[in-house]
């Protein structure tokens, strides 16, 4: 990461992304980076087919939408990070960029290492619980 929050996207990402892109909060103390016209696909997926709204989609509406920013890739395939944003995710030089289908996470390092930590011990428990919510 450069001076003034300003971090280059891996160019994996950016071939997948495009230059035009939505970085906002989210889960567990990291950013979602996905591509503009990706972005109300996502938004979709989080709140799904709703016919009124809830709580749960307001809160969720709040949360993410509500602290996205629109951003465009320099030449050198770099942004800023809006510096709220920034905070929220406790960032450091040190960030770790996961690819995930069409979003990216960033996190810092050390709490990348320990969230992974986390899911590694939790494996089990976490799969378990997803198909318990399938049915």
């Amino acid at each position: 990461m450069g001076q003034k929050r300003r971090v280059a996207i891996p160019k994996k990402f950016l071939e997948e992304l495009g230059s035009k892109l939505v970085i906002a909060k989210w889960y567990e103390g990291c950013l979602v980076i996905v591509s503009h016209k990706d972005w109300e696909a996502l938004l979709q997926r989080l709140t799904g087919p709703q016919t009124t709204i809830t709580q749960g989609v307001r809160d969720t509406d709040r949360f993410v939408l509500g602290s996205a920013f629109f951003v465009e890739t320099d030449n050198q395939g770099r942004i800023v990070i809006p510096k709220i944003l920034f905070s929220y995710a406790n960032l450091t030089k040190d960030i770790v960029f996961l690819g995930l289908g069409s979003r990216v996470e960033i996190w810092d390092q050390k709490s990348w290492a320990d969230r992974e930590e986390y899911i590694a011990k939790h494996a089990a428990e976490l799969i378990e619980g997803m198909s318990k919510t399938d049915k």
